[in-house]
């Protein structure tokens, strides 16, 4: 990655918000602290955060915004874990609980069979009934009606339930999941990785050290993940840093994460409607203080079910390069009142993209251009550089950092 350029103007403006010494860190390439993260949170200049953010981004790709032709499906809203925040989740005995059988996500799949789909998108609630040969025969039969899509399914939180439900290691989990066809981890679930957000939100599922545990897991057997983070409920600015400076420890060691996915917290019927749901200028800042903080990770995603398409648009200024997908049939966060449409078309994505002044790149799962994939189905892929691998960053001595211990 080539160094940050900001203009005079940009400089300035940084300057004038007290930001200066984080701007010089940034420029030379230097790992941001605890107290830099907080002092972005609270800067008031979000337009000069967000231009420091987009510079960022620039260095690392250029005028690319990358998207993909995907479908989500959902399989059960069965789940256990009783978490405040979910309006998507039934218990077994609600009339309106469901599950998909291997033959009801071919269907679902067989719908879309003149779309140029290349990822399947698999998550849903914890549900104890279901057998691991379940969830083998799912993605067995997503093989079968596209032989070539990369299945990117399962939460951590799911991963770590059927390590507990069948008594296995996860690895073991992983590792039968992967031989059945299994490409990828989502990332979900993590929500925010501290113990106060777990007591408080979502006790009943694994808290965040055993969140971690299953991604680092993951990533060691040749699974790559994305990593989320839910905001914009209880949790407090300090613990959006430490979510964050977990995730960039973790990546340090694994390198297994390919996007940070900052989700906003839908509050409509939830036990937590009383909470007013995050702005547009929140979901600008927090993809802004991501892209600033997470220097190894290398892709921030606007996720427009989330953000809608118009302020997922305006993220591809402030930090983020990725748009996500098509997406065909989301129905966890629009259960939580999400307003945003549950598909849209290929040529809408591009639309977005280049009314931004970005030049739209469509991706498969793993980051590669679709057009550098049309070599690999002769078998003839060409070498280059792994999109996934972030630039070196100039990472301070543990004595410098010690005000991160949390």
């Amino acid at each position: 990655m080539t160094a940050p350029v900001l203009s005079r103007l940009e400089h300035r403006a940084l300057e004038a918000a007290g930001l200066g010494a984080i701007r010089d860190k940034v420029v030379a390439g230097e790992r941001l602290s605890r107290e830099d993260g907080l002092a972005l949170y609270q800067g008031a200049d979000l337009l000069a955060i967000g231009a420091l953010a987009n510079r960022v981004r620039e260095a690392r790709h250029g005028d690319a915004a990358y998207f993909i032709v995907n479908q989500h499906i959902n399989h059960t809203n069965v789940c256990i874990a009783g978490c405040k925040f979910c309006a998507f989740y039934r218990t077994a005995k609600q009339k309106d609980a469901y599950t998909l059988s291997p033959e009801d996500v071919e269907r679902r799949m067989r719908q879309h069979l003149d779309e140029p789909i290349r990822e399947i998108h698999m998550v849903g609630g914890v549900n104890p009934a279901l057998p691991l040969q379940y969830y083998v025969d799912v993605i067995r039969a997503m093989k079968r009606v596209r032989p070539d899509v990369h299945v990117k399914a399962f939460t951590m939180v799911e991963i770590a339930a059927m390590a507990e439900t069948f008594e296995k290691p996860v690895e073991e989990i992983l590792l039968t999941l992967k031989e059945a066809g299994l490409g990828s981890l989502p990332g979900g679930g993590a929500e925010i990785l501290t113990d106060h957000a777990h007591q408080v939100l979502f006790k009943g599922k694994i808290d965040h050290r055993a969140w971690m545990e299953v991604a680092k897991t993951a990533h060691r057997v040749g699974l790559r993940s994305n990593a989320t983070m839910l905001y914009g409920h209880v949790e407090t600015l300090d613990e959006r840093i430490d979510h964050m400076l977990a995730l960039r420890e973790a990546q340090d060691e694994t390198r297994g994460f390919m996007a940070f996915i900052p989700l906003a917290f839908h509050p409509e019927n939830t036990r937590l409607s009383h909470i007013p749901k995050p702005s547009a200028a929140d979901d600008l800042r927090q993809l802004a203080v991501g892209r600033l903080m997470l220097d190894n990770f290398p892709h921030i995603k606007a996720y427009w079910i989330m953000m809608t398409p118009r302020v997922a648009q305006a993220g591809l200024h402030f930090g983020a390069d990725d748009l996500d997908g098509t997406v065909v049939t989301e129905e966890i966060f629009h259960k939580a009142g999400a307003v945003s449409p549950q598909l849209v078309a290929r040529q809408r994505l591009v639309d977005l993209i280049e009314e931004a002044g970005r030049v739209p790149v469509e991706r498969d799962t793993l980051y590669r251009p679709v057009a550098d994939l049309m070599p690999v189905a002769a078998g003839s892929r060409a070498a280059g550089p792994d999109p996934l691998v972030p630039p070196a960053v100039r990472v301070p001595s543990p004595a410098s950092e010690a005000g991160m211990a949390h």
